[in-house]
């Protein structure tokens, strides 16, 4: 269910970044370059690669991510239960996003984290680190605090069934 979102959301995800980095623009503040995400379906090891590429400039590398667990939540309707690894790579980052209505829970299992809420200040979290995001924050930033090691999470979702888990800015 979610990688046929994810499989299908690029183009409308790339008009989405263009009219927001316009309506950015018109409001006087810098674009935001998408950086690509890879995900990798359940079941599966190829990975599906998502996002938008940055038209002009460096962008930071991509993260990886891949689905481990999907299912309905036992005896809770309309909820599901969805865990992921994401990997960063050396000065990999995520993009400014949000995980719609979902409870997330992510742990760091390798590296070091750069993380940060709306409204609240950067946090760095070591390897067996963890933060929780209520629903409907805003991550504003995501990334590996290392130039040099790579980084990676679990991260588990709690969502309503059928919502998409990561809508970038």
């Amino acid at each position: 269910m979610v990688a046929a979102t994810a499989a299908c959301g690029p183009a409308g995800e790339h008009a989405t970044a263009e009219r927001a980095a316009g309506e950015r623009a018109a409001a006087g503040r810098a674009p935001v370059a998408v950086a690509p995400v890879t995900e990798t379906p359940p079941g599966t090891e190829t990975p599906v690669t998502t996002g938008t590429p940055t038209a002009t400039g460096t962008q930071p590398p991509e993260e990886t991510v891949k689905t481990l667990l999907e299912q309905p939540l036992p005896g809770v309707k309309g909820k599901t239960f969805t865990s992921k690894t994401v990997a960063f790579p050396p000065g990999g980052r995520s993009v400014p996003h949000r995980h719609g209505n979902a409870f997330v829970y992510a742990y760091v299992v390798e590296g070091t984290m750069r993380s940060q809420l709306g409204g609240e200040p950067v946090r760095t979290y070591r390897q067996g680190e963890f933060w929780v995001e209520a629903p409907g924050a805003h991550h504003v930033l995501t990334e590996n605090a290392s130039q040099s090691e790579p980084a990676k999470l679990v991260v588990v979702y709690i969502s309503n069934t059928g919502e998409k888990l990561k809508v970038d800015d």
